[in-house]
């Protein structure tokens, strides 16, 4: 009996250091980042699951406690498509596009703009945080023009971005929510990629961090084995590997949106793999990270 108390006393106590030692790691960084202002991209699996959602949602309430600055643009293809089937209309893809034509874009923009960001936005209010739902087209913050040549319909280009809102929101403590919608000079809307919108915004805010939550551990010189993952990356090298095919599929427009960020004056840019529990404070407060850090 005195031998498993000794022991849960000392697991207890064991728990105990590891806590303050993961504290005392992420002191520096807070310090470091510290009125920084961080976007974030979300989407993938961490948005689908509801137990991952919180997680992130937790995180990023956390963040802005300690006084860094975040920014969430998401998605939300998966929803889109839940309600395209309730209402009868195919989801249809091209070359990796949505196929957006006129009923398809109203869902887009309804989803997006309505029950998957002010989901989001009671989330955040709910872990104790105040945020405040957008999407691009609000004070004209995601400017696009329509992809024509591609034939998917609505689908833009993002052609500029107007933060200054999100700057105004950001300096005042409140966590803006971006939905990945924007209109062209007509006041059409276009659905745009949210990784190239979290970019362009993040680059617009001379962010500290661009952060992609995705569905995978990072850029891995093996696809197939997590070890192989790359911790860091400078732009030189991440092009050598797009040149050398060890960069390829999906994984090439997120590393290009990384780089076009980084050339724009954004401090670095990270993939990491939202399915992973805490991965976006693992991977800004931790020496080692989770995922791959792209840097200038």
């Amino acid at each position: 009996m005195v031998a498993t108390e000794n022991s849960e006393a000392a697991l207890k106590k064991f728990s105990s250091f590891e806590r303050v030692s993961v504290l005392s790691e992420a002191l520096p960084y807070l310090q470091r980042f510290a009125g920084k202002t961080m976007v974030v991209k979300y989407g993938g699996a961490a948005m689908k699951d509801p137990t991952l959602k919180q997680g992130v949602i937790n995180d990023l309430v956390l963040l802005s406690t300690v006084g860094i600055r975040p920014v969430l643009v998401h998605g939300g293809g998966p929803e889109i498509n839940v309600w395209l089937n309730k209402l009868g209309i195919e989801a249809q893809f091209k070359n990796g596009l949505r196929v957006t034509d006129g009923p398809t874009m109203d869902v887009v923009e309804m989803v997006l703009g309505g029950r998957v960001n002010k989901g989001l936005v009671t989330l955040i209010q709910q872990a104790g945080g105040q945020a405040v739902g957008l999407c691009g087209k609000d004070c004209s913050i995601l400017r696009a023009r329509q992809m024509v040549e591609a034939e998917v319909g609505f689908v833009g280009d993002i052609t500029s971005v107007d933060a200054a809102l999100l700057r105004t929101l950001v300096d005042d403590g409140y966590i803006p929510v971006v939905a990945s919608v924007a209109a062209d000079h007509s006041g059409q809307a276009l659905n745009v990629n949210a990784d190239i919108a979290a970019g362009e915004i993040a680059a617009a805010l001379q962010a500290e961090k661009l952060i992609l939550m995705t569905d995978v551990p990072g850029v891995l010189r093996d696809k197939n084995d997590v070890t192989t993952k790359f911790a860091e990356l400078s732009i030189r090298q991440t092009r050598n590997l797009v040149v050398d095919g060890v960069i390829a599929g999906g994984m090439i427009p997120k590393v290009e949106c990384c780089v076009r960020c980084l050339a724009q004056g954004v401090r670095a840019t990270h993939i990491i793999d939202g399915r992973q529990e805490h991965s976006l404070l693992l991977e800004l407060l931790t020496d080692e990270g989770v995922g791959t850090m792209l840097v200038g």
